[in-house]
């Protein structure tokens, strides 16, 4: 029988529809597998949680208060299970101060989030250079200084601070001879100056315990930049008035810092210490704990994608070519 015009299109047309619709879910396949390929900007995905090595928090304290002031933070860190170290900072000067934090560093292996309060991020900042083994940087009411600058210019930067007005000196012996003058805030005055928003009871206290420091530290100037090579969080206290609030932003801002600022007094570690810790473990998941293995991983985990793509593109590419071939016979 004499087939009509046309018939063998007509036939052949379901066929190579069908054949496109496969060719064209395989299209979509690669475009898909493509893009679902990680974006990570050093090429590794995130670990889940649980695969995450935690950094060890390390937490150095600033002038005029002590080590008990970390303590609601680094109970909360702990809670959370974060290894934790609590610094007795020397308060003997910036060069100093950050020797002996990085002799306690280096007993630490691992990852490292270095936290500092007050005058203790220059300190942290210090003790940062050049450990590779630092993740991240932490300020809380801080300072977060360039190569030549001084925590004491760093205040004077903005209006605001009224410590000046507060403060007595003493003298102490230097090891090795020689008298330097210890800086206390007075006991009548700490409240009001450090600790407005800490109850009475528990702020006249710390004006009791407080660490002097000596009066040359908050002049000594910072070697070098750590925020330059470190990611940096910043804890604005609006309410300071040791540092002012402005010269904090300003800081916070020139380092690219992830910052959070709340209505709290100098001593945000002891009023605030939900926000604190807040800030220092949202420090710790941002840092890459295991470089290596998360490169290889994210390394793997493109190829196979990729390689699922090109597949992809490959069985396409087979289905089009016979598509024609039938076309032609």
């Amino acid at each position: 029988m004499k087939k009509p015009n046309g018939w063998h299109d007509m036939q052949a047309r379901p066929r190579l529809a069908g054949t496109g619709r496969l060719a064209a879910a395989a299209a979509v396949a690669a475009v898909v597998a493509v893009s679902a390929a990680p974006a990570f900007a050093d090429g590794a995905p995130p670990l889940p949680e649980r695969a995450r090595v935690k950094p060890t928090v390390v937490l150095v304290h600033g002038t005029n208060v002590d080590s008990s002031s970390w303590d609601g933070v680094a109970g909360r860190l702990r809670r959370d299970g974060y290894p934790v170290v609590v610094i007795a900072n020397p308060l003997r000067g910036l060069s100093y101060d950050a020797s002996y934090t990085k002799s306690v560093l280096r007993g630490i292996k691992g990852p490292i989030v270095l936290v500092g309060h007050s005058y203790g991020s220059a300190v942290v900042n210090e003790a940062a250079l050049g450990n590779r083994s630092v993740e991240a940087v932490v300020a809380v009411a801080g300072f977060l200084p360039d190569k030549g600058e001084s925590s004491a210019e760093l205040v004077a930067k903005y209006p605001g601070s009224t410590l000046a007005r507060t403060v007595t000196t003493l003298p102490y012996p230097r090891m090795g001879g020689g008298t330097g003058m210890d800086v206390y805030v007075k006991q009548e005055l700490y409240p009001q100056q450090f600790a407005a928003d800490v109850p009475l009871r528990v702020s006249s206290v710390m004006a009791l315990t407080q660490r002097p420091v000596d009066s040359g530290a908050l002049g000594q100037k910072a070697t070098g930049a750590a925020w330059r090579t470190v990611p940096a969080y910043d804890l604005i206290t609006a309410d300071d008035r040791n540092i002012p609030a402005a010269a904090q932003r300003w800081m916070a801002r020139r380092a690219h810092a992830v910052s959070v600022e709340i209505r709290s007094s100098h001593v945000a570690p002891v009023s605030h210490p939900d926000a604190v810790t807040g800030l220092i473990e949202r420090a710790a998941r941002g840092g890459t704990s295991a470089g290596s293995t998360l490169a290889a991983t994210g390394g793997t985990r493109t190829w196979l994608l990729t390689g699922a793509a090109v597949g992809a593109v490959a069985f396409g590419g087979s289905l089009m070519a016979a598509a024609r071939r039938r076309r032609r016979t």
